[in-house]
């Protein structure tokens, strides 16, 4: 059973959700408290072991690549104001050569397409795929123990309520391991009370790369765009899968609540800013 080194991060989307604030600065770069989105979700699969990671940018991202590299006239203004602790933090921050690499998606073609993308620097080996609008910490790090003990193809999931599933992409449980369990069927978005479960796929994968040849057909789903959860469909047809229950709290970033949300939350945890915030939330609550 092959390890799993890298990670796709598919970062192209336009973020239309949250314009104009992503008009000119990407999605992925919007800040929970003091760290872009995407830098949480790296630092979510380096804490997991994983050692490469694979951006599937578009037009107008190179922020990102500029901001996983190194700033050299930051890193030497830093140093003379000795600002010493804040240069550290950028060098743990900061990937090592070769550790990541970045690719063009270039026209907006859905999930599936993105990791398409991706073929040739995965290679023949498994893989991660990493959703960056969802922050969901020591999940990569759940779904590789999860791959160790089954092998085959893995994807976190998450309960939702009977009355959201039409919402989400929705898996079939069947035989259950503790944590983890068969996966029988897959659906996308089935209408209201017909999903076969609550789980639904949140935005955490692990795949063999047998899924490239079935991406490479481009067959096209929901919405015109090549569906990723598709493709998994016909994968299952002839490998293993599991789903995983993520134990943790899931912040979807990419909806405007979900990024609030997550800024408190991860506010809330810092030591430096919890009651200062919950001061100011009393405050605000009081006048609401």
């Amino acid at each position: 059973m092959k390890p799993i080194r890298k990670a796709v991060l598919p970062v192209a989307g336009l973020g239309t959700r949250f314009l104009p604030a992503t008009k000119a600065v990407p999605k992925e770069m919007l800040t929970v408290v003091d760290r872009p989105v995407v830098q949480h979700v790296v630092d979510e699969a380096k804490e997991a072991g994983i050692e490469h990671f694979i951006f599937v940018t578009g037009r107008g991202k190179g922020v990102i690549e500029d901001h996983f590299d190194i700033a050299y006239e930051l890193d030497r203004t830093l140093q003379e104001r000795g600002k010493q602790a804040a240069y550290e933090e950028l060098k743990r921050d900061l990937p090592q050569a070769g550790q990541t690499s970045f690719t063009r998606q270039q026209e907006p073609l859905g999930l599936g397409h993105a990791v398409w993308c991706a073929r040739e620097i995965v290679g023949d080996e498994p893989f991660a795929v990493i959703l960056p609008d969802m922050l969901s910490r020591g999940c990569m790090t759940q779904m590789l123990a999860a791959y160790e003990r089954h092998g085959g193809n893995v994807i976190a999931v998450e309960e939702v309520a009977p009355d959201q599933t039409h919402q989400y992409g929705i898996v079939s449980v069947g035989q259950e391991f503790g944590d983890t369990f068969e996966i029988t069927g897959m659906v996308e978005k089935p209408p209201k009370g017909t999903a076969p479960s609550n789980f639904i796929i949140s935005g955490r994968y692990i795949l063999q790369p047998e899924i490239f040849g079935i991406l490479s057909k481009g067959e096209k789903g929901a919405g015109g765009e090549i569906q990723l959860t598709d493709a998994m469909k016909r994968l299952s047809e002839t490998q293993s899968f599991y789903g995983m229950r993520y134990r943790g709290k899931t912040y979807d970033t990419g909806s405007k609540l979900g990024f609030l949300v997550a800024n408190l939350a991860y506010a809330l945890e810092r030591e430096d800013l919890r009651e200062d915030l919950k001061r100011e939330m009393a405050e605000l609550l009081r006048g609401a």
